[in-house]
């Protein structure tokens, strides 16, 4: 089974003024820094900000999704809208707002009846740009995920597990413009991470131990980490 994700890391020029970015409007916290990572603490889950400094990098021009509760959407919007050129779309019953961060990240600000709160509180999707999409889909079936959507012009595939989802995006603009990440390094909960990823050493690109688990290279150059 897998779980939701414990960590999503971005690539930042800039960590000074990442990290305040996220802290101003967000209102974030910070879990922890150092010279070239900023963490911040997005429910459970870490938003990690990374300088350009190892490898894995952290993801560029990704797209994702953090909840708030549904009681607090309009003030996030109208807060957000005073600085931000917004961009808002219905999914059923649930709206989700659009801005751009400092480095040119999509975020979307997703309203959820259940979300915990207060703020912002949780990771539930992040998009991964892919070269082929159904070598891709493959993959990340194999890992565990099932598939939920697919989109109209057959570009893009939604997955799940759990609460949290994917999208496999062949490279185009999405809603807001946004594109999918490259190179993007998550760390999911798993169990058995050992088998899951003996299940797809021949396709992924690398397959390592690391401390609590082990790291995955998709074939399209994305860093996977499963974590008991």
């Amino acid at each position: 089974m897998l779980s939701g994700p414990r960590w999503l890391a971005l690539e930042v020029k800039y960590l000074d003024r990442a990290r305040s970015f996220y802290e101003a409007f967000l209102d974030l916290a910070v879990r922890r820094e150092t010279d070239t990572e900023a963490t911040l603490a997005v429910g459970e889950t870490d938003l990690i900000l990374r300088a350009p400094s190892t490898v894995p990098r952290g993801g560029l021009h990704t797209h994702y999704a953090m909840t708030v509760p549904a009681a607090e959407y309009d003030d996030w919007y109208d807060r957000l809208d005073e600085r931000f050129d917004l961009v808002e779309h219905q999914f059923g019953a649930a709206r989700s707002l659009y801005f751009y961060d400092t480095e040119g990240n999509c975020v979307e600000l997703g309203e959820r009846a259940d979300a915990d709160g207060p703020g912002v509180s949780g990771v539930f999707e992040v998009v991964f740009e892919v070269e082929n999409l159904q070598r891709a889909l493959e993959f990340y079936r194999t890992l565990g995920f099932d598939v939920v959507d697919r989109g109209e012009g057959r570009n893009r595939v939604r997955l799940r597990c759990s609460a949290f989802d994917i999208e496999l995006w062949e490279p185009h603009l999405g809603l807001a413009d946004a594109r999918g990440g490259v190179h993007v390094d998550i760390g999911i909960g798993a169990t058995d991470p050992d088998g899951r990823a003996d299940a797809l050493a021949d396709e992924a690109l690398a397959v390592e131990p690391v401390d609590g688990g082990v790291r995955l290279r998709d074939p399209d150059g994305h860093y996977l980490t499963l974590l008991a």
